[in-house]
Order: C-alpha cells, then sequence, then structure tokens
C-alpha cells in the first residue's frame, strides 16, 4: 500500500504535526507499506529518509508553511501512484490531495490536528472573535468537503467538526509517540542546561508563539516563584514571542528563573523530560499535544488548565493537576502545590506513566492502517459493482 502524506510544512520545521508525521511515516513502514511525505518549501534540505518528495514553495511569513503556486510534474506522477492520501492541513495540502486524485481517484483522509475555532483569534486577529470563529469555520468546512474520513486527534477535535458540521464520517485516533524512547531517556545533565543540581525544574516545549498563551504562563510562574525559591521554568523552543517574553521575565523580576533554551533536535526531547520535576503549559486550544504525552512517557506529572484536548489526556490528581479556570493565579496555586509536595509529584509521576501506555505509535499506526483498509475495500467494492 503506498501512502502519501500531504503536509505544508517538514522538516527541518519541528512542530507536533511534522513530528508525528515522519513518525507515523517511518512506523508504517515497518508494517510493509510504502509511506511518502508531499510538501512544499525547503527544497534544499538533505532529508535524511526516502520518499520525501519537494516542491519549491514561497514561505509564508516566518510559520515555517510554504505555499507551492506550482507543483512539477514529477510530483504529480508521484502522487498519481498512491493508494491513499493523508492531508495533515486544511487548505494547501487537501487541495493538493484533491487535485492529485482527479485522475488516480484514491481516498482521501484528513487529520484534524488543531481546534481551528479557537484558533481562529490568531489566524484572523483583524476581526471580532466570533465572526472570525465563524469564517474558520466556514472554511475548514468547505476545505474538507472531499475527504473519505476524517481523523481527530481528540474528542475535543471531534466535537468541534461535529459543531462545524461536516459531511464526512469522523473517527478518534490520538497521537501517539515513541513510548521507550521517553520510558528510558537518561536525564540531561542540570549543569549542561544552566542548572544548579538542587533547582526544580519547570518545563515547557513548545512554539513560543501567541496560540500558546505563553505570556500568562511567565504571570503564572511569577504566582509561584515567591513560594519556590528553588523552582526554574524552562522554555524550551522558539517563535515570534521569544523577545516579548523575555523582556516580560525580566519585568516580573524572574530574568534568573525563567530559561531560555532555544530550539531543541526531536531527539533531545527525551533527555530534557526526563531532567524535568514537571511539565507545564498554559495552553487552551490545543487538539492532542504530543509534548504532554512525550512528558507523561518520561514520568513527568502535567500542570496545565482545564481545556479541551488537555482534559482528555491529564486527569487531575492522577496524572497531573488542572486548573478549573485559565486564571494565572490558579495555575500559579497548582504548579507551587506539585514543587512543594515531594510524595504528590512521585504519585502523579507514578500515574503519568502508566497512562502514557496508551499513546504507542504502533497502536496509532494499526488504527490509521486499519481506516485505510476500509476506505480502500469500499473503493473496490464500487469500483466491481460499477
Amino acid at each position: 500500500m503506498k501512502v502519501g502524506q500531504i503536509t505544508d510544512c517538514y522538516l527541518p520545521v519541528i512542530n507536533g504535526v511534522t513530528t508525528f508525521v515522519r513518525l507515523f511515516k517511518r512506523t508504517l513502514a515497518l508494517t510493509g507499506a510504502d509511506p511518502y511525505i508531499f510538501t512544499s518549501g525547503h527544497t534544499r534540505y538533505a532529508d535524511d529518509e526516502p520518499n520525501v518528495i519537494r516542491s519549491p514553495g514561497l514561505p509564508l511569513g516566518a510559520t515555517g508553511y510554504y505555499a507551492a503556486p506550482r507543483h512539477p510534474a514529477r510530483v504529480w506522477q508521484a502522487a498519481r501512484r498512491m493508494d491513499v492520501l493523508h492531508a495533515h492541513h486544511p487548505f494547501l495540502a487537501l487541495g493538493f490531495a484533491a487535485r492529485a486524485r482527479r485522475q488516480g481517484g484514491q481516498p482521501i483522509v484528513f487529520t484534524s490536528h488543531t481546534r481551528y475555532d479557537l484558533y481562529a483569534r490568531y489566524y484572523l486577529p483583524f476581526l471580532p472573535a466570533r465572526t472570525a470563529a465563524a469564517l474558520m469555520s466556514a472554511l475548514v468546512r468547505r476545505a474538507i468537503r472531499q475527504c473519505d474520513l476524517i481523523l481527530a486527534v481528540s474528542d475535543a477535535a471531534r466535537d468541534m467538526l461535529a459543531a462545524m458540521r461536516v459531511a464526512a464520517p469522523v473517527e478518534v485516533v490520538t497521537n501517539g509517540i515513541e513510548l521507550e524512547r521517553f520510558a528510558a531517556a537518561q536525564p540531561a545533565a542540570r549543569a549542561d542546561l544552566g542548572l544548579p543540581p538542587e533547582a526544580f525544574m519547570a518545563l515547557y516545549v513548545g512554539r513560543l508563539g501567541p496560540e500558546k498563551n505563553l505570556p500568562l504562563l511567565l504571570h503564572a510562574f511569577a504566582h509561584a516563584a515567591p513560594l519556590t525559591p528553588r523552582a526554574v521554568l524552562a522554555l524550551v523552543g522558539d517563535g515570534p514571542l521569544a523577545g516579548d517574553l523575555r523582556r516580560q521575565a525580566a519585568e516580573l523580576g524572574l530574568r534568573h528563573r525563567v530559561l531560555f533554551l532555544g530550539r531543541y533536535p526531536n531527539e533531545d526531547i527525551p533527555a530534557l523530560a526526563a531532567a524535568a520535576d514537571l511539565f507545564v503549559t498554559a495552553s487552551v486550544s490545543e487538539g492532542h499535544p504530543i509534548t504532554v504525552i512525550e512528558a507523561l512517557a518520561a514520568g513527568c506529572p502535567v500542570v496545565a488548565f482545564r481545556a479541551p484536548g488537555i482534559q482528555e489526556t491529564i486527569r487531575d490528581d492522577e496524572n497531573g493537576l488542572l486548573a478549573p479556570a485559565a486564571d494565572p493565579a490558579l495555575l500559579g496555586q497548582a504548579l507551587a502545590r506539585l514543587v512543594l509536595d515531594p510524595d504528590l509529584r512521585a504519585r502523579l509521576a507514578l500515574g503519568a506513566r502508566a497512562s502514557a501506555a496508551q499513546y504507542d505509535i504502533r497502536l496509532t499506526t494499526r488504527r490509521i492502517l486499519g481506516c485505510y483498509e476500509i476506505l480502500l475495500r469500499d473503493r473496490r467494492r464500487r469500483g466491481a459493482l460499477s
């Protein structure tokens, strides 16, 4: 089975989608399938894996995403040979899939990774919030109407699609990770991270962008800091808010207690997670965040808001602590509680590892492969009847 994954960004860009797409491709190949990736931009990047097909593209600002004005003939020829076309973004990627299907007739699968309803305020900041959400819903609904199947990464993503009144069937298939790589990771040395041995490390991994609610995270840490003098907040990642966040940390008197570690290669994330005492996020607009399930697999309790996309994964007082509302004081209280209670941390760490087992990439791959097989079987049946 030839599977063509289509994504608007890929390596060297590192985010949740590119991390999943690469890992899913590798795991799919182990089943005997023949997976490909179709993407745009970074045509000079030296891929260290086979079957990555790139088209020249125009950068969409500093997002890491690219739009291809046209695709070379070799790209279309390869796409038409696929048995299944699997898009990971709703607009450009699905447009490519729809055009490729006109000659090949393949089923189209789309994974809804993002809470488009909640991200609308960031994508369309010039519109009132309700108008932006309504317009985003209409655009997504129109884009995905040609899909044969939609995969939602969480119950919250499925509910969002239902509210958008999408026509295609929807299945919930959560993201997956390499559990063993995180469970067996050796902690990164504190000295290498610029931390004293006695420091308590609260870790955030992700894009430093407005959709991640990071200014609120710094305010939450400012609430916890006076109660937890050994605690340090380590931010791993980069993005458009990096400079603003550095200035905010200084204004809050946290210059030496908030570490900006920058980008790390994906292979180094397990050691960082293993070195952390807890993982913290202030996001309220997640689909199913890979960094959160990676933290769980490393035995790292998670402190977060009770928000869609988070609350399906983090169970309060089982594998982390959930603040009941998007209030920095409440998140700070949960953070301080976990810092100050080692018995609670130990219990939640055990719960974290246990809860991560369901997110094995091999389970996710088998579920998606089963979806492909059903679609292909239905296609063959329709062909036999015509």
